[in-house]
């Protein structure tokens, strides 16, 4: 595997998120490394997108979205479930993906369709909001060998407040996966 360098993150959001489909998100816990291979994404594109946190402004829970590309942006929601975002383009745009399944590769034994259970099975926590995605326990790579697929584009999904921003095609997943949390 080849670890991603923080100018893959340092691109448009839209290009980042699509090319995220089929790397392998790496997290080291307590020694032990699980592996997942990124099969479903949606892109948020700033404080002009009414459905990203950051179209509140700069906040503590968003502060990690204008920071710089290629750290992960970690938050709880429903007060249960915690969520990984990669954070894209320059210092201050405020722009991520979330990552919404991944295909287990590596010694994960649980459900991961979803934000929530992607992060519950990889051990992803509060603890790594802020981490460097191009560390050594917490990163995503590029696989040794890579898969050619379709990447069907819809809108994302849970976002109906956000006017017009909900009906976009900003979630991307790979075609015919059954780790795809809703096809």
């Amino acid at each position: 595997m080849r670890k991603l360098t923080r100018a893959f993150y340092d691109r448009n959001t839209i290009t980042v998120a699509r090319d995220l489909l089929g790397k392998y998100l790496v997290h080291v816990a307590r020694g032990v490394e699980r592996v997942g291979r990124i099969v479903e994404v949606e892109a948020y594109l700033g404080p002009q997108d009414l459905a990203a946190h950051s179209a509140h402004g700069l906040t503590q829970r968003t502060r990690v979205m204008f920071g710089p590309p290629g750290h992960a942006y970690v938050y709880l929601v429903y007060g249960m479930y915690f969520c990984v975002n990669a954070v894209t383009e320059r210092e201050g745009h405020a722009s991520a993906v979330l990552l919404r399944a991944v295909e287990p590769i590596r010694n994960i034994a649980d459900r991961t369709q979803g934000p929530g259970l992607l992060c519950k099975a990889m051990r992803i926590d509060k603890r790594r909001n802020g981490h460097d995605l191009t560390s050594k326990d917490f990163y995503v790579a590029t696989p040794e060998k890579t898969e050619v697929f379709t990447i069907v584009k819809r809108p994302r999904v849970g976002v109906d407040y956000a006017g017009s921003w909900a009906r976009r095609h900003l979630r991307f997943y790979i075609k015919g996966n059954p780790f795809v949390s809703k096809p």
